[in-house]
């Protein structure tokens, strides 16, 4: 009996001797689980990108297990945010300015940047309206408006405003419209304003227009009258985060490129 007790009292001391390192190889083996659960991947998109992304995100995880966490807003916002310190492991603008910004402020990685997407802008209005016209050369959007608005993104920091400025400088219209516009914060919210009747006539990207039915396209701007409408991409230095290259290889894949033509953009990279 006496002999059993002495093993009991020996087995407690081996188990309160061992307690420490026990304790410190739970720490060891527990703490990855822990930050790979917190690691889940920041994306910051342009918001003319919202439903493509959205669902590529959702592809991925559907693929991988892995999240993906996306935040949309006009890519001079989402720039700005990333200057401050925002934390994101991968922007995508829909303009090469705000990601020259950037890239001369040493926030990328080098060598992950690409052009990703190209896009079109077209002239929209209410699916209900009756108005029809021809864009050229100094076409008569002003009288189309007559004492209305003209719903735009910020023409001059907002990618969508500048591209449908410089169309409207190029076509001597701007001029003639250029205090009835009405500036919003993204290309979305100028989407938005020609949907829901505030504005009789927007300038937006044909991808915007092709998702919301409350809006019809008048006309494409022709090509030449605007910089080519470039959307890249590219992992930000700040970044610890493997899966940002890895998440960049997926928007060049088969997959995703579907998405991207689905939705009406122009796919420019080489697909994996």
């Amino acid at each position: 009996m006496k002999a059993g007790w002495e093993m009991i009292a020996k087995a407690r001391t081996t188990i309160v001797d061992r307690l420490p390192a026990i304790l410190t190889a739970l720490m060891l083996f527990g703490a990855p689980q822990a930050v790979a659960a917190d690691q889940s991947l920041t994306v910051f998109a342009a918001a003319s990108l919202k439903e493509t992304i959205s669902k590529i995100a959702d592809d991925w995880k559907a693929e991988t297990g892995r999240e993906v966490k996306l935040s949309f807003a006009a890519s001079s916002a989402l720039a700005k945010q990333i200057d401050e310190g925002a934390p994101a492991d991968l922007f995508i603008s829909a303009d090469l300015n705000w990601m020259d910004h950037l890239d001369k402020g040493g926030e990328l990685v080098p060598g992950s940047r690409v052009n990703l997407l190209g896009n079109r802008i077209v002239l929209v209005a209410a699916s209900s309206s009756t108005v029809t016209t021809k864009i050229a050369p100094s076409f008569d959007l002003a009288g189309l408006l007559g004492d209305e608005r003209l719903a735009m993104a910020n023409v001059s920091s907002v990618p969508a405003g500048v591209y449908g400025k410089a169309a409207l400088e190029n076509l001597g219209v701007w001029a003639s419209v250029k205090d009835k516009v009405a500036q919003a914060d993204n290309v979305r919210a100028a989407l938005l304003l020609v949907s829901r009747q505030e504005a009789p006539l927007g300038i937006v990207y044909e991808t915007d227009a092709r998702v919301d039915p409350g809006v019809k396209i008048l006309d494409r701007f022709p090509e030449n009258s605007h910089p080519a409408i470039v959307y890249p991409a590219a992992v930000l230095k700040a970044s610890n985060n493997p899966d940002a290259q890895a998440f960049l290889a997926y928007l060049q894949s088969v997959t995703a490129s579907n998405v991207f033509r689905a939705a009406g953009f122009t796919v420019l990279t080489k697909i994996n």
